[in-house]
């Protein structure tokens, strides 16, 4: 998960991409980062409950029209990893891998006011050894003035109503080492920091070797499982 640091005045802003968390003790051996085929689409209604009284914040699944947003959000955030030229997806990206016959992602977007102040960006991946499908949560990101509201944690709240409501076995996501204090947030909520896993990741030149069985580079050891 991308965070940008909303959880509260109290949290501090974490990142993403630099160390990121393991999959889970005992065998989640489906990394997030190979992008899959969900098998489940949530089917995700109007969430206002845990919000403060009178608050003007609402969550509601993305629509179509919400892609120009979505991507605004996500060049908002890859500029706070300080990677905006990174992002190379479009809006017709998103219309065609969210909201197809067999989307490939779920979104959510928090307004307040009518006005949209944050989102979170997950899909489903599946663990062989519980029989059961679980929530990555890739992006999630408030914009600045719209911090110390309680969004963002709003929004990971319903992300984890969601993996309940479908029968998630986990809820995943990453954290940068130096951020302290969103870890310590994170470990007070239970949750589990594995540094045992390494994660792995093919992409680009080396994913288009592989896929069409290419040989490795010199020096690359060729069959090493």
């Amino acid at each position: 998960m991308r965070w940008d640091g909303s959880l509260g005045p109290q949290v501090a802003r974490c990142g993403p991409h630099a160390v990121r968390e393991r999959a889970p003790r005992g065998g989640f051996r489906d990394y997030p980062n190979v992008r899959r085929r969900p098998r489940f689409v949530a089917q995700i209604t109007l969430y206002n409950e845990g919000m403060a009284s009178g608050s003007a914040t609402t969550i509601r699944p993305a629509t179509p029209a919400d892609a120009g947003t979505i991507l605004t959000f996500i060049r908002a955030l890859a500029k706070y990893e300080r990677a905006p030229e990174s992002v190379v997806a479009t809006e017709e990206d998103l219309l065609r891998d969210g909201f197809g016959d067999q989307p490939y992602y779920s979104c959510l977007i928090a307004d307040q006011n009518g006005v949209p102040a944050g989102f979170a960006f997950y899909f489903y991946d599946y663990s062989t050894w519980l029989g059961r499908p679980g929530i990555y949560l890739e992006d999630i990101f408030v914009h600045p003035e719209f911090r110390g509201l309680g969004i963002g944690k709003a929004l990971l709240q319903r992300v984890a109503a969601i993996a309940l409501e479908k029968r998630c076995a986990r809820l995943k996501w990453q954290v940068l080492d130096w951020n302290i204090p969103a870890i310590d947030f994170y470990r007070a909520m239970g949750a589990e920091f594995l540094d045992e896993w390494r994660t792995v990741r093919l992409s680009g030149e080396a994913l288009e070797r592989l896929a069409i069985g290419a040989s490795a580079p010199e020096g690359v050891e060729k069959d090493t499982p």
